[in-house]
């Protein structure tokens, strides 16, 4: 059995360790400089800049989704940015992304959001093919931008 809950602190260590697997899996463990500890801060410190939802299959969590409110100046409304959604290969194909992707959708909904957006890797056609199955349109015509200030 499954359950999508808000993660809590003592969660912090296995949504790392499922961190570090989402990069291995993108090909971006390089990319990597941040640590248990600032996820810690970053989800439970004074002022959380994230929120965190696991999905547990048998009171093990093999998923997680993080997001962080954006703003349209367009529309003039709150977002949500998804910046992971991760399952754990052995758990794909058995819908529990489905269900995540739903649980955020559903938080942006109860929130007021205007829109939930998020990325995705040009290669990734498997994940780029299950968001268009979600309803989501990936923008042919946008592309990231970044400045990395070395922090």
């Amino acid at each position: 059995m499954s359950a999508i809950r808000p993660a809590t602190a003592a969660d912090v260590p296995r949504v790392w360790e499922l961190i570090k697997e989402l990069a291995e899996f993108e090909k971006l463990t390089h990319t990597v400089t941040g640590t248990e500890a600032q996820l810690r801060e970053s989800l439970f410190g004074a002022s959380p800049v994230c929120q965190c939802r696991v999905i547990e299959v048998d009171d093990q969590v093999v998923g997680y989704a993080i997001t962080f409110t954006t703003y349209s100046t367009f529309r003039t409304l709150r977002g949500l940015w998804l910046e992971d959604l991760y399952v754990t290969p052995a758990h794909r194909g058995t819908g529990l992304g489905k269900a995540l992707l739903h649980s955020v959708i559903e938080d942006g909904r109860s929130q007021g959001v205007g829109r939930i957006e998020w990325s995705v890797l040009d290669w990734n056609t498997s994940a780029i093919e299950f968001y268009e199955r979600m309803g989501a349109q990936v923008l042919p015509d946008w592309r990231f931008s970044r400045v990395s200030l070395g922090i």
